[in-house]
């Protein structure tokens, strides 16, 4: 297997990503801005297959017309000389004062009417661009205070945001889909939709949940404690994961933003093997953008901001060849079915078996020996993880 990113391999970057200047809460730039035609070449460069883009990204809040189309022509041209694509666009409802309690749910309504113009014209540019995918990240969505803001009627205003922008897509003949990507906190104390969980709630309360799904994250789901893996196992037993954002975090604090493995290395490898190989059961189970969204450390000139986008995409191939030894190795395949992993896949109730049948099959409850699983009867889970930590860590 190589280790050198190809357009297969599907990675796509952020402007945003490559772009961090380096800023934070207590400290300016330390980098200066990047331009957009010099990001999309290098990241093709790399390996990359697609970039992504908010529209502040790509052209400043507040341009004129002319700005706006200049630097859009701009980046068609690039696009086209690099053959990038962009899989993805999303919009910044964060970063302009305007956004302080939201886009969608802000108290104010005329933000909320200015918060969907600006959406709705962005769509119409990834229409433009050939994206597939539209993100929503409700960074600002949320509050601080209780008293400050009635939930319910705030879920009722996203509700009536995302219903207004499925009537738009489909009217216009838009091939897009909208994914929602969760967070629970950061910027806002608390943000609506927090986990990935949540998300998929709201979305069945949609006129079209057909047309929306999820963009989670990485570290936004470990900030909650949660684990990645199995919260993008469920998106995809939904049918809802849309797109995905990968980058590492360690532990439940800020959104830390690192390299991709370079957070929870044994949630990244399962993650991978998730991917690829579709978990116990096998088969290839996503087959959308690997997408990249971290920031490069401020403590790195260009350099080294090149150097990450390049140690995301290696991590991922690393993980991807490490997975595959493991799911070809023997005494996997052994430690699996003896851990009886295959067995979940097996209904608990046979064909046609209904609960009076299972009310009269004594071997289910009067004969069956409980006390047997008392120093008895392991599931071997200790041996089947180290044998992953033994192919993650190249031993095997």
């Amino acid at each position: 297997m190589t280790l050198t990113p190809s357009r297969d391999d599907k990675f796509s970057f952020g402007l945003w990503t490559v772009g961090y200047n380096g800023a934070d809460p207590f400290g300016g730039p330390t980098r200066k801005q990047l331009d957009t035609v010099h990001a999309v070449e290098k990241l093709a460069e790399l390996g990359a297959y697609g970039v992504t883009f908010h529209d502040d990204d790509l052209f400043p809040f507040g341009a004129s017309d002319e700005v706006r189309q200049g630097e859009v022509d701009r980046f068609k041209q690039v696009l086209a000389d690099t053959g990038l694509i962009v899989p993805m666009v999303t919009t910044n409802l964060f970063s302009a004062p305007v956004f302080k309690d939201g886009g969608f749910t802000s108290n104010d309504r005329s933000v909320r009417r200015f918060a969907l113009r600006k959406v709705l014209r962005n769509v119409d540019l990834a229409a433009e661009l050939g994206a597939k995918t539209y993100v929503m990240w409700g960074g600002r969505d949320g509050a601080e205070y209780a008293h400050s803001k009635d939930v319910r009627v705030a879920l009722e205003r996203y509700r009536e945001a995302v219903n207004l922008l499925g009537d738009y897509v489909t009217d216009k003949g838009y091939d897009i889909r909208f994914a929602i990507e969760p967070k629970p906190n950061e910027p806002r104390g608390d943000i609506l939709l927090p986990t990935l969980g949540h998300a998929m709630a709201f979305i069945q309360t949609l006129d079209r949940p057909d047309l929306v799904g999820i963009n989670p994250e990485t570290g936004h789901e470990q900030m909650a404690g949660l684990s990645f893996t199995a919260g993008i196992a469920q998106a995809l037993y939904q049918g809802k994961l849309f797109h995905i954002d990968l980058n590492g975090q360690r532990g439940i604090k800020y959104d830390q933003d690192l390299v991709f493995g370079h957070g929870d290395l044994y949630d990244a490898f399962a993650l991978v093997d998730l991917l690829e190989n579709g978990g116990v059961q096998g088969g290839r189970s996503y087959d959308g953008p690997r997408h990249f969204d971290y920031k490069p450390s401020r403590t790195e000139d260009e350099a080294g901001v090149w150097e990450s986008a390049r140690a995301n995409m290696r991590n991922y191939l690393l993980l991807k060849e490490r997975a595959a030894a493991f799911r070809a190795d023997p005494e996997v395949r052994e430690a699996l079915e003896a851990a009886k992993a295959p067995q979940l896949a097996q209904p608990t109730l046979g064909e046609h078996e209904s609960y009076d049948d299972l009310l009269g099959d004594r071997s289910a409850f009067e004969d069956f020996d409980a006390s047997a699983y008392l120093n008895g009867k392991g599931f071997g889970f200790v041996r089947l993880q180290q044998l992953a930590t033994e192919h993650l860590l190249g031993a095997r």
